[in-house]
């Protein structure tokens, strides 16, 4: 009997496979009624293929793994990676930022630089949601730094889920700059944790100007979550690397384009 229902599981978690394999992802709801199994069967046979390193879990269900290009790294490997340009792009953040200005700042190697800039600057309330931002800005007293809670996620220091948002729902951001890890003119701002896209899209939707941050590797790549649509950005930063071609296509959708020469 256990054999047998070994067997029936194996081959769930086989057609569970096969299905990611054409679509890229599935839901646990897709799994229930495909397989006419229960949300804990569906929940266990996902959780025994990520142990498998086949899929990706997410809230809702899983993705393939290796299904979409950019996969996430932490911040210290991020640090790495193009700081001149990060550095350029963080100046030319810090020029749009006048003082009074209530901005926030999501997670980042390009919004880290950017506290940096501020810490030279007095009269600003910074709004963020990650740890090592707010530990950036601690010893600069001319400057009201608001911390989101949450659960922290490792690899970025940022606070996201219902904590986070419920804080944020009480907030009024004039300037959001937002760190991405991809971005496209069909799916926008994109990035690799759906925990932070879900607390992106609220910053988002409290902010009278969001403004994407990225160098210029993140062009034209798209990453696990959809932030928001395209139109949902007022403008964005990068380096003088980007493809011109790619900037003024951004800028024929409305984007306003900002570009930092390093």
């Amino acid at each position: 009997m256990q054999e047998t229902a070994s067997s029936k599981g194996e081959q769930r978690r086989q057609g569970i496979m096969l299905r990611l394999k054409q679509n890229g992802r599935i839901t646990i709801t897709e799994i229930i009624e495909l397989f006419d199994c229960s949300e804990a069967t569906a929940r266990r046979d996902l959780d025994i293929l990520e142990k498998n390193g086949s899929v990706i879990r997410t809230i809702g269900g899983a993705l393939l793994e290796g299904f979409l290009a950019v996969k996430e790294v932490s911040f210290t490997e991020k640090q790495q990676k193009l700081w001149v340009q990060k550095e350029a792009i963080a100046r030319k953040a810090d020029e749009l930022i006048e003082e009074g200005d209530i901005i926030g700042l999501s997670g980042g190697t390009t919004t880290f630089l950017i506290a940096r800039e501020l810490k030279k600057r007095e009269g600003i309330t910074v709004v963020t949601n990650a740890v090592n931002i707010a530990m950036e800005l601690a010893d600069n007293d001319a400057l009201q730094v608001v911390v989101i809670g949450g659960v922290m996620r490792g690899k970025s220091y940022e606070l996201c889920g219902p904590l986070a948002e419920k804080t944020i729902e009480h907030l009024n951001i004039g300037k959001m700059f937002l760190g991405i890890d991809g971005l496209t003119l069909e799916q926008g701002p994109t990035t690799y944790s759906e925990l932070e896209a879900q607390t992106a899209r609220t910053l988002l939707s409290h902010s009278q100007q969001t403004i994407a941050v990225f160098d210029h590797t993140k062009l034209d790549r798209a990453s696990l979550f959809s932030i928001a649509p395209l139109d949902a950005l007022y403008g964005c930063i990068t380096d003088d690397g980007a493809d011109p071609a790619f900037l003024r296509k951004l800028a024929e959708r409305g984007v306003q384009v900002y570009s930092a020469n390093v």
